[in-house]
Order: C-alpha cells, then structure tokens, then sequence
C-alpha cells in the first residue's frame, strides 16, 4: 500500500469514484449514490432499500449474481438489477 493512497471508499476531501455495485468486491461496503434507469425496477430497488446515502455490503457473489445487506436485511440480486445501482 503506497502511503498516503485513497482506496474509491475513503473521504478524504476527494471526490468518490463512483461505480456499479457489481465491480464491488466480497466484503466491501458503500454508500448507494443513485439507481439508473427508470420503471418498475427502479422502483423495485428503491423499496428494498437502494436509495440515496444507504450503506450497501456484497456478502457473497456468484457469476455476477450479488446477496447484498441493505438495511438491515440480505437481498438477493441478480447481474442486471445490480448493475443499475451505483456505489460510491
């Protein structure tokens, strides 16, 4: 680890690197930033707790398929749902 180096997770004054939560790693946590897309799905997501400043965790990962701890609770999502979702 280079002394000094953010990881895209820390505050540090710098802004956040935002991105999907499938390139999110098993164990890692973040903030949800926004939920792309609009519909039904987008308001799927939103109900199960992927809203603005939420902390997400990946617990586990399967061929791109996430279970996530949103809220309190474990939610299963699939490759597409979770792409929608960008952590920061």
């Amino acid at each position: 680890m280079v002394l000094g180096a953010t990881t895209p997770h820390e505050r540090s004054g710098v802004a956040l690197q935002q991105m999907p939560l499938t390139f999110m790693k098993v164990g890692e946590a973040a903030r949800v930033v926004k939920v792309r897309g609009g519909g039904e799905i987008h308001h799927h997501l939103e109900n199960l707790g992927f809203v603005p400043g939420a902390l997400v965790k990946v617990i586990t990962e399967q061929a791109g398929n996430l279970i996530v701890e949103v809220k309190g609770s474990q939610v299963a999502l699939d490759k597409a749902s979770a792409k929608r979702i960008i952590t920061g």
